[in-house]
C-alpha cells in the first residue's frame, strides 16, 4: 500500500472519527477512507452507466417508440 497525505476541515475529521469508532467493520480511520471511497467510485460508476444509458434512450427515442408500437401490436393480434 502507498501511503498519502490528505487535508480535511474539522468536521470532516469530527465524521471521520465518529464513524470510526461507532463501527467494528474499520481497523483504522485509513481503511474507513479507503471504503468510503471505493463506495464512491461504486457510486460514480452506476450514475455515469445510468446518464449512457437515458442518454441512449433520448437519441433513439423515435426508434424504440416506432418498435414498441409494433410490437404491441403484434402481441394484440390474434
Amino acid at each position: 500500500m502507498k501511503t498519502i497525505a490528505i487535508t480535511v476541515d474539522e468536521e470532516t475529521l469530527v465524521l471521520i472519527d465518529r464513524l470510526h469508532r461507532s463501527s467494528r467493520r474499520f481497523r483504522s480511520r485509513s481503511a474507513l477512507v479507503r471504503a468510503a471511497i471505493r463506495a464512491y467510485a461504486a457510486q460514480e460508476r452506476e450514475r455515469r452507466s445510468r446518464e449512457r444509458e437515458a442518454q441512449v434512450v433520448r437519441e433513439n427515442k423515435r426508434l424504440l417508440d416506432r418498435q414498441l408500437r409494433a410490437l404491441v401490436k403484434e402481441q394484440a393480434t390474434p
